[in-house]
């Protein structure tokens, strides 16, 4: 399957569906946007660490993510939700306005039971291809219930504790879609291309532009309530993305466009269109703004406060283990001499000299 040329997120559909249908998700979507607009959370000094579950879809053995692959994914949301792009990146104006969500991301080390897990689970599928059609306002709909149950994809952990990935061959040019805030929690995580996931393996395929990871940091930047830059109204020039310090612009960029790209009469500077919320490719995004963090953080200190105590990244001790008591006449075995070498016993960790 050829890689896609342009990116196609979505969310928005996706949301759509759900406040057509589900009376519960309207609610707490207003709720949240109240919640988002109005509170004043302290500004956060520590970093939040969330425990990861990639759930990985494959039909094919080519399909099966490495877990070279997998770790580059976790490195790139740690790179890009860390602020550790060079600032020569961003076009001066902009700069200042770049900020630090003090997020980082890790695969969990202990599963919804309380067990060790690697934080991968993997699924061969008899799904050659999860279908797309962007004209069918129940796509995602579709997609949620190939993916995200376990007939034919992988249930989802528990997302009170854990961001949920999934990972598989999309159709329909599609790139990757998200969950908002307040929706069911059967469904709630994000869905990526595997050929978009990490910089590594499949993502490594020769002209795919969407090879740095940057599809995962757009979606989890949905996922944790942050809409598209450019507030989805299709070039009306009045939709907002509830974010003060981005720029109003007509549409979505594609590619690496050339600094100033003036839309919306909002000059000299342009749209933002570095933001991790556009649409242009992989090596073309740079930043979240203060603005975003800021609803960024307002999320997690509301809709998504449990994660910060989540038991997803507590290592599992390991049992003790019962032994008999060591009597004298069962003592360690003397070292067996053989010339000038004394031979070297394990002692449960290393190998030590004993005579």
């Amino acid at each position: 399957m050829a890689v896609p040329t342009k990116r196609i997120c979505a969310v928005m559909e996706h949301h759509k569906r759900l406040a057509a249908v589900d009376p519960t998700y309207r609610a707490n979507r207003l709720a949240l946007e109240t919640f988002s607009a109005t509170a004043r959370l302290k500004k956060r000094t520590k970093v939040i660490r969330i425990p990861v579950v990639v759930h990985v879809l494959f039909h094919t053995d080519a399909e099966n993510l490495s877990e070279e692959q997998i770790a580059s994914q976790i490195a790139a949301l740690n790179r890009d939700y860390r602020k550790t792009n060079p600032p020569a990146k961003i076009p001066p104006p902009f700069r200042g306005l770049a900020a630090d969500p003090l997020v980082e991301f890790a695969l969990a080390v202990r599963d919804p039971q309380g067990r060790r897990t690697t934080g991968i689970t993997r699924k061969q599928t008899s799904k050659e291809l999860f279908p797309y059609d962007q004209f069918d306002p129940q796509a995602t709909e579709k997609l949620d219930n190939l993916i995200k149950f376990d007939e034919f994809g992988r249930a989802a952990w528990p997302r009170d504790s854990y961001l949920n990935l999934w990972t598989c061959t999309l159709g329909g040019g599609l790139l990757g879609y998200a969950q908002f805030p307040g929706g069911p929690a059967a469904t709630d995580g994000v869905v990526i291309l595997n050929d978009a996931f990490g910089s590594v393996g499949t993502a490594a395929a020769p002209g795919n532009e969407f090879n740095l990871g940057r599809t995962a940091v757009h979606e989890v930047g949905h996922w944790l309530n942050l809409l598209h830059i450019w507030g989805d109204d299709d070039g009306g020039c009045a939709g907002s993305d509830n974010v003060a310090d981005t720029p109003n612009q007509a549409g979505s960029n594609a590619g690496k466009p050339a600094f100033p790209h003036i839309t919306c009469n909002n000059g000299p500077n342009g749209d933002m269109f570095m933001n991790y919320m556009d649409y242009v490719d992989d090596d073309a995004m740079f930043l979240f703004t203060a603005g975003q963090v800021d609803r960024m953080n307002a999320t997690l200190g509301g809709a998504r406060r449990s994660l910060a105590t989540s038991k997803g990244l507590s290592l599992v001790a390991s049992p003790k283990v019962k032994l008999p008591r060591i009597t004298r006449a069962a003592r360690l075995p003397r070292a067996k001499e053989s010339g000038d070498e004394t031979t070297r016993w394990f002692d449960g960790i290393t190998w030590v000299s004993r005579s």
